[in-house]
């Protein structure tokens, strides 16, 4: 296949371009607001490129590369009758507690805003082509460094172990639970869902959530790094998702997946 593939430079984009460079075609696409890219002749777009970050406040910055850009790579593709994977987020949910697709949404930044409105309107659009948006819940594994205080608390305390043998912690993270998944598995998710010709929104996580506290410890005890309790910014309160937990049943009616545990990964990494 022909595949398009936007911020491929990103996290997860390098984490598919590695993944499909020996077997597929591949074009990358970095955000630029003067040279847009053309996807005739493309048999896939995965759309990956966005503003990633949570605290990003330029409201008008986000809605134009997570929003405008992504609804006319949408349309580029319906006209041109190109699979479209596109990256949406589980930060859609915010602090509710139904997982579900068709869960109400409460997003809690910018950012969030963004990925709801586009799958909000996705699903308003007449197409023939295959589109699928993906709710990436917490994702994690190799080429997270450029994303400093964006990267995955694995990432985080990993390079907290190795370079200070400390780690630090938020209060109370005993109580944060989120649901973790290794970017590879997505890479596999994503090859899978290529040959199903179908569309809908589906949540990418593994349906198992972990407490904050017990990845730094898995991570602590690998490194012999002990664990300092820290208090949590003001500016991350308002926005912080204390739980999440996918559910993997829309997704799993169309492929099989066999999820990394993330205490496995971190022993082996």
């Amino acid at each position: 296949m022909k595949i398009l593939v936007t911020g491929h430079k990103g996290f997860i984009g390098q984490n598919i371009w590695q993944h499909f460079i020996g077997s597929h075609d591949l074009i990358g696409y970095e955000w630029d607001e003067t040279s847009l890219p053309s996807v005739k002749g493309c048999d896939a777009v995965i759309h990956l490129g966005a503003i990633s970050s949570t605290t990003e406040r330029d409201i008008h910055k986000v809605l134009r590369q997570n929003l405008d850009f992504s609804q006319w790579l949408f349309a580029e593709c319906a006209r041109h009758n190109v699979i479209l994977h596109y990256a949406s987020s589980a930060s859609i949910y915010g602090n509710g507690l139904d997982f579900h697709e068709s869960a109400p949404p409460a997003p809690l930044s910018p950012y969030a805003w963004s990925k709801y409105l586009f799958d909000r309107w996705v699903g308003t659009q007449t197409h023939d082509n295959p589109v699928q948006g993906y709710r990436y819940f917490n994702v994690y594994g190799p080429h997270e460094d450029h994303k400093q205080d964006q990267a995955s608390p694995v990432h985080k305390f990993q390079k907290q172990a190795k370079e200070a043998g400390r780690i630090k912690l938020f209060e109370g993270s005993d109580t944060y639970r989120r649901d973790f998944v290794y970017v590879g598995d997505l890479c596999v998710m994503h090859e899978k869902m290529l040959a199903k010709q179908t569309s809908g929104i589906f949540n990418a996580g593994t349906g198992t959530a972990v407490s904050f506290s017990a990845v730094a410890e898995s991570i602590a005890a690998k490194f012999d790094a002990r664990i300092d309790l820290i208090e949590m910014p003001a500016a991350l309160k308002s926005q912080y998702q204390e739980y999440t937990c996918a559910d993997i049943s829309a997704l799993l009616q169309h492929i099989d997946m066999d999820w990394t545990d993330i205490h496995n990964y971190i022993a082996g990494a």
